[in-house]
């Protein structure tokens, strides 16, 4: 998992948090010197603390998880050795319902990442008014390296080990990087045979045939999507014939970029873990979507010329979509991006200070956790489905997205322009009053 470097993310030299902003002391199970995307975090809070007004009281309550769990994962690979893997399950803050986040399979995968994602759930999930609170989870395994066999029995085994904190009411995980519907399917099968009873509810992005939701797949890039083109109509930047790059073309970029080409955008360059392929008049979207498929990446895509990977940044484009991993969008790359308008497709692509040279730079960087949150609003869409066992049409689920992440995101734009912020600033105002205001009106037990 490609990360900045640590002065990049973190401005903590010390066991504190930067005097001018507050003087709290950091947890004492994380590195100062590496706070890895936990600084990221913390230092997004420091900026939005500001305008809290009088729910600045309870700010702390974000700069520290309710709940941490660290699970041994011990199975037997195919060759009858034992290996054991670390697992992650972490809930930022369930003030306003219960946890609700992903779980990724990845060998970078660490306890500040995950406590950043999880936080930053919490943020999405307030920002777009869904009644949940934040979570995340992770292992620490390179599932390249293992067969199907092998990451059953680590997902089984993972889902037992958290099994004390997860459940329908109490905290619903969701496919992430490198998971899936077939690993939520074994997760949900394994809860459900602890437990005694079937519990489609506790995870989202489940098969279709196991209570899953139609238009579950493609949420998150048309949540990008639909952010993306309300932006466009406030700065005034049509969209047809408009030029789209992408990093990442999985379920969220592949889906953003096939909706931009549909609404006659050119989608001029993409890169993945594979490489990165460009075509200055537009590349063919649904052929690159299907090569990818067949090959699992852009590289070796027939209809496009190779394009050397440190040159995607520097790409000529409007649009610019990062959504692969955290800590893409750095010192290093932001003062190189051209493009008018930044989309997070991933969970903290952009470093504060590639946020602070975008702005300088006069770039709209449409944040995260307002423009990925379509994956949790149609995993909301999910839980409540499986809840009431009565299910809607894609074309309802499609329409009530939309309709909420226009309304969240026109809300935040208010926010920016009337407090003259960025628009992450803004969704942090937005979201971190609602999850304080939870958190006020709820007190403290005992």
């Amino acid at each position: 998992m490609t990360h900045s470097d640590a002065n990049d993310q973190s401005p903590h030299a010390g066991k504190h948090i930067s005097p001018k902003h507050s003087t709290h002391p950091l947890l004492s199970y994380l590195d100062p010197e590496h706070l890895g995307p936990w600084g990221i975090y913390l230092q997004q809070v420091d900026r939005v603390t500001p305008y809290l007004g009088h729910l600045a009281k309870w700010v702390e309550t974000l700069k520290r998880p309710k709940r941490a769990l660290i699970v041994d994962i011990p199975i037997e690979l195919d060759n009858g050795t034992v290996a054991h893997f670390e697992g992650y399950r972490v809930q930022h803050n369930l003030s306003r319902g219960p946890g609700k986040g992903g779980v990724r399979f990845h060998q970078d995968v660490t306890l500040s990442e995950v406590m950043a994602l999880s936080a930053w759930m919490s943020v999405k999930n307030a920002a777009v008014n869904v009644p949940y609170g934040g979570a995340k989870g992770g292992v620490r395994i390179d599932p390249r390296k293992y067969s199907q066999n092998e990451l059953e029995k680590v997902a089984r085994r993972y889902t037992s080990e958290i099994g004390l904190i997860i459940g329908p009411t109490k905290d619903i995980p969701a496919p992430d990087v490198n998971t899936n519907e077939k690993v939520m399917a074994w997760m949900m099968d394994t809860y459900s045979q602890n437990v005694g009873a079937t519990a489609t509810g506790v995870v989202t992005g489940k098969p279709i045939e196991l209570g899953g939701s139609l238009g579950r797949r493609e949420a998150t890039g048309r949540g990008v999507f639909t952010v993306g083109v309300e932006a466009a109509k406030l700065i005034g930047l049509p969209i047809d014939g408009v030029r789209v790059a992408i990093q990442g073309f999985g379920n969220v970029g592949g889906t953003a970029g096939k909706l931009f080409a549909e609404a006659g955008a050119k989608v001029v360059a993409v890169q993945d873990h594979t490489g990165t392929v460009y075509r200055d008049g537009g590349l063919d979207v649904e052929a690159l979507l299907a090569h990818v498929r067949e090959t699992g990446g852009v590289s070796g895509f027939g209809k496009a010329d190779v394009m050397a990977d440190d040159e995607f940044w520097g790409v000529d484009c409007d649009i610019l979509i990062p959504a692969a991993l955290e800590g893409q969008v750095n010192k290093d790359t932001a003062p190189r991006i051209k493009a008018k308008m930044v989309i997070e497709g991933a969970n903290g692509p952009t470093t504060p200070t590639a946020d602070d040279i975008l702005n300088d730079k006069g770039v709209l960087v449409l944040p995260d956790v307002i423009a990925n949150a379509g994956g949790v609003t149609v995993s909301y869409f999910e839980w409540v489905q499986d809840f009431s066992s009565f299910f809607w049409t894609e074309d309802e689920i499609n329409q009530r997205l939309v309709k909420i992440m226009k309304d969240a995101f026109n809300a935040v734009w208010q926010v920016a322009q009337q407090h003259k912020v960025s628009l992450r600033t803004a969704t942090f105002i937005v979201a971190c009053s609602r999850i304080l205001q939870a958190r006020e009106l709820r007190g403290l037990y005992p």
